[in-house]
């Protein structure tokens, strides 16, 4: 699962066109001089100069892992001039390092890496940036700035708070109101995260007790048993965060196997399951809060800017930010056309 340190500049979902997010670059000259630098400056989508991309992952063991490959693919494609070397995902950091020097001895030009572990490749990635390789961290932050040119990823902390002013809005009129966690991994930072931010957002509602957590380990098996539990052990509840919605699959199985409906649950990262569920509107699960796999997308924008000397639109740096932090939108009936095109299997 997605692992992020809460870095960054907030710069909104990654769900948007490679021409609006990269375009041009502005200064204080005269209008229509600082237009004709722009456009020599843009990264839209016309052909450019030719990048090659190296991307590297962890094996796609989990539906947002295999969207974040998917994402990547379709984004390079979509650029005649751009070349996208990608390796054969894996969770084993050794085998992960040496296709990582595999693309830095191909002299790619630029490196676009979801580490497995961010602490164990930090190395790698310095080795890169020293063999003048820009790399885009993608989402699992290495330990050294200076592993990466730019990082980009998703908004734990963001989930969590969003995931629970949500769910403080819906029972803010309800006396003594009640809330269950059904969390991931928890020796996982990002599961610290997410919980954290969920028990600031509820410290708003004063009406509002959580009552009871546990963690499961984003899979469809551990949310069904984890989720029993909860249910065995709570017998009555308002609403439920659960941190994952593949996960989530099994903790909907459990609920409908105990004939409960007297709450609402919110899920966590925007599969298309929860997406089709939410559409429906036929279950207890009214919203999820998203961690979009779309971020891959955008790394290959980021990268192939890089590799074409260019910038972003609506900033008036020369140059692309350090850190783009994405926004963990919370996905409801009323806004699912909007994203269910994002939803991934």
């Amino acid at each position: 699962m997605p692992e992020t340190s809460r870095r960054g500049l907030l710069f909104g979902t990654a769900a948007v066109s490679a021409g609006a997010f990269l375009t041009a670059c502005t200064s204080n000259e005269p209008k229509e001089k600082a237009v004709a630098q722009s456009n020599q400056a843009a990264a839209d989508d016309k052909p450019g100069t030719p990048v090659t991309i190296g991307f590297a992952g962890p094996q796609a063991d989990h539906g947002w892992l295999n969207a974040i490959n998917v994402q990547a693919k379709s984004r390079a494609e979509k650029y005649s001039e751009v070349t996208l070397e990608i390796t054969e995902g894996s969770n084993d950091t050794a085998a992960q390092i040496g296709q990582v020097k595999t693309l830095i001895n191909k002299k790619v030009d630029v490196l676009v890496i979801l580490p497995a572990d961010g602490k164990a490749l930090t190395q790698v990635g310095l080795e890169a940036m020293k063999a003048g390789i820009p790399v885009v961290n993608l989402d699992r932050i290495f330990a050294s700035p200076q592993a990466y040119r730019c990082w980009v990823g998703g908004d734990n902390y963001g989930m969590g708070l969003n995931a629970g002013h949500y769910i403080g809005e819906q029972l803010k009129d309800k006396a003594n109101a009640k809330v269950v966690e059904l969390a991931g991994i928890d020796n996982l930072e990002l599961t610290k995260q997410r919980s954290q931010g969920f028990a600031d957002a509820l410290k708003n509602y004063s009406n509002i007790k959580l009552v009871a957590r546990q963690a499961a380990d984003f899979t469809v098996e551990s949310g069904q048993a984890k989720m029993a539990q909860l249910l065995q052990a709570q017998k009555q509840f308002d609403a439920l965060w659960n941190h994952d919605d593949d996960q989530g699959v099994g903790a909907l199985r459990a609920i409908q196997q105990a004939g409960r409906d007297e709450f609402i649950m919110v899920g966590g990262a925007g599969a298309k399951s929860a997406m089709d569920a939410i559409k429906a509107d036929d279950s207890v699960l009214k919203a999820t809060v998203l961690y979009p796999p779309t971020m891959a997308a955008s790394a290959i924008d980021l990268a192939r800017a890089l590799g074409q000397s260019k910038g972003i639109a609506g900033l008036s740096e020369m140059e692309i930010p350090t850190s783009l932090t994405l926004y963990s939108a919370v996905v409801t009936k009323e806004n699912i056309d909007q994203y269910l095109p994002t939803g991934f299997s």
